[in-house]
């Protein structure tokens, strides 16, 4: 297979990276995914090898150094090359940070943001020899931050600067970097987010089914590594609110916060009347 590309997805098992290895996989990509659920990696590798994908599904911790190393060395044992990764392994929290414990917003950051990190230290020199592509899933909280949401807009706020930086060390040296930043999405990361202690929330307090599909963004995400495009903001509301908080700043404040509040079991403690 010396003439396909191959593409990791971090995260690849459900939501927006299931999404985007399956893309890929139709454009003619080896899939490289990872998840925690091995199972779950099983059923979905299996749906690949029957529809005649080329694909691997490896169990690891988005947050373990070791475990991307493992993984982009697996991946080049098995298909010799890296010309797309994608960091989108993640973990969302809901919780006022004066009730947080600390040990959660430390297991977002590594999740989020150091498990970026680990995966693009592993594979750049992958990616500088085939000349391929980053694409880090950020969100709209990596240009605004909510109440309730601190250690999540913390990491993507973290994703954003540090893509930012290598982009510019990498200027001309062939690597294309892409960050996109999805508004709500239908994916599974509210029932999955963290509460102050650490257990599953278990239940969105959004309307999901009002909500761009993990498959509308994985098509954009596309798209947007064809043209080679360096960033980009999906959902109109996701537009308007990063537009917005750069120049009335104190009254998105306000307008978030009374957003938030309304939503349900909300953990702002003083509710505006």
């Amino acid at each position: 297979m010396p003439n396909k590309q191959t593409a990791i997805i971090t995260g690849g098992t459900s939501g927006i990276g299931k999404a985007c290895a399956e893309l890929y996989a139709s454009k003619g990509y080896n899939i490289v995914i990872t998840g925690r659920n091995q199972e779950r990696l099983n059923s979905i590798i299996q749906s690949f090898h029957a529809d005649g994908h080329q694909a691997l599904g490896i169990q690891a911790d988005a947050a373990s150094e070791s475990g991307a190393q493992d993984v982009v060395g697996q991946t080049i044992k098995t298909f010799g090359s890296i010309d797309l990764l994608i960091c989108n392994a993640g973990v969302s929290m809901r919780a006022m940070f004066e009730d947080l414990d600390l040990k959660v917003f430390r297991e977002v950051m590594d999740i989020n943001f150091m498990g970026t990190v680990n995966y693009v230290k592993y594979a750049l020199p992958h990616l500088l020899t085939s000349k391929g592509t980053i694409i880090g899933i950020s969100s709209i909280n990596g240009h605004r931050g909510t109440p309730a949401r601190t250690a999540y807009s913390s990491s993507k706020f973290a994703m954003e600067g540090f893509f930012e930086a290598l982009r510019t060390e990498l200027l001309y040296r062939g690597v294309h970097i892409l960050v996109a930043s999805p508004g709500y999405t239908g994916t599974n990361i509210r029932n999955t987010a963290l509460t102050a202690h650490g257990e599953v929330q278990g239940e969105s307090p959004k309307d999901e089914s009002k909500m761009m599909t993990a498959e509308e963004v994985a098509l954009r995400i596309y798209k947007g590594h064809q043209k080679k495009t360096r960033h980009f903001i999906l959902t109109p509301l996701g537009w308007w609110l990063n537009f917005l908080n750069q120049f009335v700043p104190r009254l998105m404040d306000k307008i978030v916060y009374n957003v938030l509040a309304k939503e349900p079991d909300s953990p702002l403690k003083d509710k505006p009347s």
